[in-house]
């Protein structure tokens, strides 16, 4: 089940297939990425942001969990989950999908932080109007997760008497989250 705002779709090249007939584990990176590029630019962070601001987002983690196969046929799309924001950092999943199953088949979280691209690159707070524009995605995100989790039967934290968290969760190898840093 996929939920959160759709961001990037892509076909499958044949130069991304495995000796296996897979989608090698690299360009399942490469899908992600770009769908964190994609978002990006969905948040106000796009090619003209950078040229002004000077600055950018570096991403500091990215775990993927790959969960079902993808062959060369298949489309992928994914959407992004904003799952917490500070003055400088965004934790986000991407979650892929294709039409040939209902399940993932690949999640990926990362850790983003906004950096200024000077002679010595520097994390720095966004500006104002890019915190209102993640405030105003993060609420899309959730609704869109409260959305597919009502649509699977099932109940998201934050609604009336819901008991469960909301889905789908991240593989539990390890999770990585938002501390308290300045």
């Amino acid at each position: 089940m996929s939920s959160g705002l759709p961001v990037y779709r892509t076909s499958v090249a044949p130069e991304w297939i495995d000796y296996n007939g897979h989608l090698r584990d690299a360009y399942y990176s490469v899908i992600v990425s770009s769908a964190c590029d994609a978002f990006m630019d969905r948040v106000g962070l796009d090619a003209a942001y950078r040229k002004r601001t000077g600055c950018t987002l570096y991403t500091l983690e990215m775990h993927i969990h790959f969960l079902r196969e993808v062959k060369q046929t298949d489309v992928i799309d994914v959407s992004v989950r904003v799952l917490g924001t500070d003055h400088k950092r965004i934790h986000a999943a991407f979650d892929m999908t294709c039409e040939r199953f209902p399940e993932l088949a690949a999640t990926a979280e990362f850790m983003l932080l906004h950096v200024h691209q000077g002679h010595e690159p520097k994390a720095q707070a966004f500006p104002p109007e890019v915190m209102e524009v993640l405030a105003r995605v993060t609420k899309e995100c959730e609704a869109a997760t409260n959305a597919a989790v009502s649509a699977a039967g099932g109940a998201a934290s934050g609604s009336a008497g819901a008991a469960s968290a909301p889905l789908p969760a991240i593989p539990g190898s390890r999770r990585i989250e938002l501390r308290g840093r300045s």
